[in-house]
């Protein structure tokens, strides 16, 4: 048996312990609990700072609260664009189930293949990807449905333009981060954008959210914005502007119709257009707004300005005869001629055939800088002045560089460009009496003070010159409207190729009025590059202005202020260039 050992008469336990060592033991303990506590507030309290910033980059983050973009209306109140919850889907990687079967399910959801969505998740960050931006709400509840650990959804937005290509260019669109990029949703990106708010939280590893940490700023709703445009106007304007297009077999067109009275800017329309809210393979042809970016020479359509400034110079009067036989005249060495030789004409018969000889004859007794400023007066070398990307000035060169033939040529608008918009805003002078009225893109709800440019009772006799234009006789029968009593003048230019012009390529305008005693409107109609046998302004945009009018017109309540038929003279006259 193995021998009992006594501890208590251990010759070890029997020698005595130094005092010191006792205390130096403890006297250790304490001070390592000293070191743990002033380590611990140290951490804690005092030098904290660079533990909490570490804490906050692995489980703090700032979420974006996005604001609701604000819509924009017509003037009606009507929806142009507005915003609809669409939520985006993302994921961590590391974090995702790989559960083949669910997978291919939400491959199936977001419009993707099986190897696509598992590419994405094995080749991007392993912490964030998106896998598909802003998706239907039916769809990203069938997302949420399937429950696989490690996808996520984030509350965004997405525009929608009941109007589609009709509107395009007025409207515009925003890409995928919901900030404008064309027309109106970028010329007032910062009104409609609004501002977001964000939510400060603590999340775990896999992405929960623990608690809230801090105060929420919530978000500022981005404001509503009201057009000057009527979309029953602009849809109906843009679908007749359409259809001359396909039936000139033309290259593309534009329409303007203006608000004589308030400036507002009733419809904008260009054909090829696209759809704001499907923008796969859009080609530049599309996208460009042609009535404020494209600028051509406005051709005859120069000629009532002319006249306008000969009547307020007192150098004619409506009745001055004004020999244009034999049909051309030379100035500088160049031969300016009619396409059709008239002979002796009045001043408003010079206007009613579109003479370029007798044009040119009341031109030439004008100086120069007078010229150069009731263009300048009128908008012309000037941008625009409505907030809208891409608007241009055209070409209006100073006065002291022409030449006699440049001013001759200038007098039937060659030598100088202007857009379609700037053509439409500068005949307002005819419609308010001589005043040039600002244009506007926002509704403005009334009768806006205009600038005198020409005297009131010769810029009446330029309106009556107009409607003569439209009657028998004049070169653009076919703007007649029922009902309504209209004006104006037909333009036809060849197009610049190069250092000089394309004999086959035209451009086709008119710009109108109506009515012609109390004007309410201005429409500008152009048709570029008709190609289906007929090119002249009176041909193939007149019926466009035509049917605008009319429409434009009854839609506003304007009373009829005829009673008969109008009736198209079929032996029209060709207007010169």
């Amino acid at each position: 048996m193995t021998k009992s050992v006594l501890y208590t008469s251990s010759p070890l336990l029997a020698s005595k312990t130094p005092v010191w060592r006792s205390k130096f033991i403890v006297g250790g303990l304490a001070l390592g609990f000293a070191a743990l506590a002033g380590r611990a507030a140290w951490v804690q309290v005092f030098g904290n700072d660079f533990f909490r910033k570490q804490g906050e980059v692995r489980f703090v983050r700032t979420l974006e609260l996005p604001a609701n973009r604000g819509r924009i209306l017509d003037r009606n109140g009507l929806l142009l664009a507005a915003s609809v919850p669409s939520p985006s889907i993302w994921a961590i990687p590391e974090d995702v189930e790989r559960d083949k079967a669910k997978l291919t399910q939400l491959a199936k959801l977001l419009g993707m293949t099986y190897a696509d969505l598992d590419k994405k998740l094995q080749d991007e960050d392993k912490t964030f990807v998106w896998l598909k931006r802003q998706v239907d709400e039916p769809v990203a509840k069938e997302v949420a449905a399937l429950g696989i650990k490690g996808i996520y959804q984030r509350k965004e937005y997405k525009r929608q333009y009941p109007e589609g290509e009709a509107a395009a260019h007025v409207v515009g669109f925003t890409n995928v981060e919901d900030n404008g990029q064309e027309g109106i949703e970028l010329a007032f990106n910062k009104d409609l954008a609004g501002r977001a708010g964000s939510r400060r939280v603590i999340k775990d590893r896999l992405g929960r959210i623990v608690e809230d940490v801090g105060e929420q700023v919530p978000p500022v709703e981005g404001r509503d914005l009201q057009l000057s445009i009527d979309s029953k106007i602009q849809f109906f304007a843009y679908q007749k502007l359409r259809d001359a297009v396909v039936a000139n077999k033309a290259k593309a067109g534009s329409v303007v119709v203006l608000d004589a009275q308030s400036g507002e800017v009733l419809a904008l329309a260009n054909y090829p257009s696209y759809s704001p809210a499907d923008r796969h393979n859009l080609t530049g042809a599309q996208l460009r707004n042609r009535a404020l970016t494209d600028t051509f020479e406005p051709g005859s359509t120069m000629k009532p300005l002319v006249v306008s400034l000969a009547l307020d110079k007192g150098i004619v009067t409506p009745e001055t005869p004004i020999q244009t036989a034999p049909g051309r005249i030379t100035i500088s060495g160049s031969t300016v001629g009619d396409a059709h030789p008239q002979g002796l004409l009045t001043v408003s018969q010079v206007i009613q055939k579109s003479s370029n000889v007798g044009t040119v004859k009341i031109a030439m007794q004008l100086p120069a800088h007078d010229m150069w400023d009731i263009f300048s007066q009128v908008g012309l070398g000037q941008r625009p002045q409505v907030p809208f990307p891409g608007a241009v000035s055209g070409r209006l060169r100073p006065w002291k560089t022409w030449r006699p033939i440049e001013q001759a040529t200038m007098a039937y608008g060659y030598g100088l460009s202007a857009s379609l918009f700037q053509l439409a805003h500068a005949y307002t002078v005819f419609a308010r009496d001589g005043e040039l009225v600002p244009v506007t893109l926002l509704k403005t709800g009334g009768p806006v003070r205009g600038v005198r440019v020409i005297e009131a009772e010769h810029a009446q006799a330029v309106r009556q010159m107009l409607h003569m234009v439209v009657g028998p006789g004049g070169t653009a029968p076919k703007a007649q409207t029922m009902g309504y009593t209209v004006g104006g003048k037909t333009g036809t230019a060849h197009k610049q190729e190069g250092r000089g012009y394309a004999e086959k390529k035209y451009r086709g305008f008119f710009v109108g009025i109506a009515p012609i005693e109390q004007p309410r409107i201005v429409v500008a109609v152009m048709i570029d590059e008709p190609s289906a046998g007929k090119y002249f302004g009176g041909d193939v945009a007149a019926p466009v202005f035509s049917d605008t009018v009319s429409q434009t017109l009854r839609m506003l309540g304007v009373q009829p202020d005829v009673n008969v038929k109008p009736q198209v003279v079929v032996d029209a006259v060709e207007e010169s260039f």
